[in-house]
């Protein structure tokens, strides 16, 4: 039984085709859920604006440029800033809340 060249050489492009295919559609659906696709919220805080969130958090303390500088520190790790200048907003955004300043074991965020 012989074989022609011609069709095992279509056969094997075509398989060639079909895998490079499968790999960047796998690729782009990795990308996309790291980047920012439908899983997001899981994977990656979404971007605030912590120059503003931390004004409105810090514009009434009496040490408001030292508020500012750890809160923008802390937001820019956490992507979130508790909406209230209380000790009873900071549950809404847990990271903020939990961290802690690693010499005194006080909270580090304002």
């Amino acid at each position: 039984m012989a074989f022609s060249g011609k069709p095992v050489i279509a056969v094997v492009l075509l398989s060639l085709a079909l895998l490079v295919l499968v790999d960047a559609q796998q690729a782009t659906t990795d990308d996309s859920s790291v980047l920012g696709g439908s899983q997001r919220s899981l994977l990656q805080a979404p971007k605030i604006d912590c120059g503003s969130a931390c004004e409105a958090r810090c514009g009434r303390n009496w040490k408001n440029k030292m508020c500012n500088k750890m809160c923008n520190i802390c937001c820019g790790k956490c992507s979130c800033v508790p909406s209230g200048t209380g000790q009873d907003t900071r549950n809404q955004c847990p990271c903020y809340a939990n961290m802690l300043n690693s010499k005194n074991g006080k909270p580090k965020c304002p």
